[in-house]
């Protein structure tokens, strides 16, 4: 069937009901067939754990340059300059030692007060109320603000970007619409984030959009330049305002899940916080918020045997080697004392920038929630799975407080 093994293997990331536990067909993939192609939509896929991590960080064979979502690939519309996650050597070098320079320490242990006090924020009035939701009262709303508060959006228009944000990845049902021909990628919001950017331009102060305003680089010759053209400061900005709140706000959603269905590990976190990283680190293995990455082969690969020729696509399945029994003793079973490391923040030049922040951002919320609420249980007849086409994640998670 699949070119690349006799089994009955099938895997598409499209299906609601394989994305909703795709657990059952990646393990699946990984046994029967470690090198998977999938005719229909015409991608190859790599599940295992020493697979995966090595491909990830060979951006020679694998290249972000035209997407690293799989729809976006195979529409090959071009990609804008400064959307540094789809992008490769030498241009990403340069965007990314920018954006290193402006994701400092320093900027990083500032924002820490500002997530906790929006967590409170949010979390103070639902104290006893007997319910709250992970994510609409506390997951979509402060990683958004937190971001927001580091690039000077006014808290009024982040939740209207959010929502933009949402209808672009969101899929309604089944595969993207082929139909509608798309020259160039646009990034959400870019109208709305200009008019602040202009504004920055003239009223400078200490924050992230002034630092990308006036980012410098020193060329070739010797001499400093102006770094970013302003079309590239938008597609930073929107990049930052997407990648930056809709992962964290998956994974706080996943926490609340999981802690709920551990219940014995939840109590074991509330009574002594120093597990939180550790646990942190466990759910982002558990439940990857960002578990496929699709990449251009730019080079015939062999594996398993066969070959997958330059001009393929391939999704490189991270979600999938987190869970790589060959990797993870119990790989299925959650433990918060489990110390490994995992590929939820991908390896290599494209590890995720923004991973401090996202551990922060969680450990700060789940903090507050355990502080107010060391006992919850999602309520799964009213919570709601999210399908787009680049996180997975839980759209609304109730939770009985009690």
């Amino acid at each position: 069937m699949d070119g690349t093994t006799d089994s009955d293997v099938y895997y598409d990331p499209y299906d609601f009901a394989i994305d909703d536990d795709p657990y059952p067909v990646w393990r699946w993939l990984r046994d029967e067939a470690p090198l998977y192609h999938n005719e229909k939509y015409n991608f190859y896929a790599l599940s295992r754990y020493d697979d995966v991590a090595p491909a990830i960080t060979d951006w020679r064979t694998f290249r972000s340059g035209k997407g690293t979502v799989l729809d976006v690939i195979t529409s090959g519309v071009a990609i804008p300059s400064g959307l540094v996650l789809w992008e490769d050597p030498p241009l990403h070098d340069m965007h990314r030692k920018i954006l290193s320079r402006v994701f400092t320490p320093r900027r990083m242990a500032a924002v820490e007060p500002i997530a906790r006090a929006f967590t409170v924020e949010a979390l103070d009035p639902l104290r006893d109320t007997g319910s709250f939701d992970f994510i609409e009262n506390l997951g979509a709303r402060m990683p958004m603000r937190t971001i927001g508060a580091l690039l000077g959006i006014p808290e009024q228009d982040q939740q209207i970007m959010r929502d933009t944000t949402d209808k672009a990845i969101t899929l309604s049902s089944g595969a993207p619409s082929t139909g509608r021909v798309v020259k160039e990628f646009t990034p959400p919001n870019l109208e709305m984030i200009a008019e602040y950017v202009e504004w920055r331009a003239q009223h400078p102060t200490d924050d992230l959009m002034t630092d990308l305003l006036h980012a410098e680089v020193e060329d070739e010759e010797g001499n400093t330049r102006r770094a970013l053209t302003r079309i590239e400061v938008l597609t930073y900005i929107s990049m930052i305002m997407g990648a930056g709140s809709e992962t964290t706000t998956r994974l706080i959603g996943f926490i609340g899940q999981l802690l709920s269905d551990h219940p014995d590990q939840r109590r074991r976190i509330a009574a002594d916080r120093a597990l939180i990283p550790n646990a942190i680190e466990e759910v982002l293995r558990y439940e990857a918020p960002s578990p496929v990455q699709a990449r251009y082969v730019a080079a015939d690969r062999e594996y398993h045997g066969h070959t997958v020729p330059e001009g393929s696509v391939m999704l490189l399945l991270n979600g999938s080697a987190n869970r790589d029994e060959r990797r993870y003793p119990g790989a299925d079973t959650f433990d918060i004392d489990r110390q490994a490391t995992h590929l939820s923040f991908g390896q290599g030049l494209h590890f995720c920038l923004g991973a401090a922040l996202a551990r922060m951002e969680a450990r700060v919320a789940l903090d507050e929630v355990l502080t107010r609420w060391p006992d919850w249980e999602v309520d799964y007849t009213r919570a709601v799975k999210a399908h787009t086409s680049s996180v997975r994640g839980w759209a609304t998670l109730p939770a009985l407080t009690a």
